[in-house]
């Protein structure tokens, strides 16, 4: 038996990731959970921000913002980056998130994130609550230790984390490799 609840947000897990942006000298770095993949060719995410939050008008000025994947050891980064501000809180230091350069935009990547992708906002959409920043992925970096001999990405051992009713969860075991269902027997799942 199931029951209607109404309209609300609740779609989960989602990815629990740390967005870092910057303008006019200044960085900041902040949670979010509404963001994700928006299409494929051009490669394209959004972020979702609330335009009275600190870091919306580094983005909404600058046009650029940096997704960084977190992992089990990020999660105490991920929790203070969504319950402090910018505006009186130096996060990076507060949670010692070193950075590095990014190679397409002018905001840092965080060196503690497995991957990290680059946008440069293509279109606003002012939705209530919330903006959405539509963004072309321009760049994409991962720490080595997850690419394999032939570069490929191999996030599975990077702990990666997600959030889901109010709790951050480590991903855990693989179920099964996209197309499983349908390879040929013998193939690798």
């Amino acid at each position: 038996m199931r029951r209607e609840l109404g309209g609300g947000t609740v779609l989960a897990p989602v990815p629990a990731v740390l967005v870092t942006c910057a303008y006019e000298g200044r960085e900041n770095v902040f949670t979010a959970g509404w963001t994700g993949i928006v299409n494929t060719r051009p490669p394209m995410a959004y972020v979702s921000v609330r335009p009275s939050r600190f870091s919306y008008d580094m983005i909404d000025k600058s046009g650029e913002f940096v997704i960084n994947l977190t992992t089990k050891e990020l999660v105490r980064a991920v929790d203070i980056c969504g319950n402090k501000s910018g505006r009186d809180t130096d996060k990076f230091k507060l949670c010692r998130l070193d950075t590095v350069p990014s190679e397409k935009v002018g905001c840092p990547i965080l060196a503690a994130s497995p991957l990290a992708l680059e946008c440069r906002v293509r279109q606003r959409t002012e939705l209530g609550s919330h903006t959405m920043f539509i963004a072309d992925i321009v760049g994409m970096s991962a720490d080595e230790r997850f690419l394999d001999s032939k570069g490929k990405l191999n996030l599975e051992q990077a702990g990666l984390i997600a959030y889901a009713h109010g709790q951050y969860s480590s991903l855990g075991r693989g179920l099964g490799r996209i197309g499983y269902t349908v390879r040929k027997k013998g193939k690798r799942t």
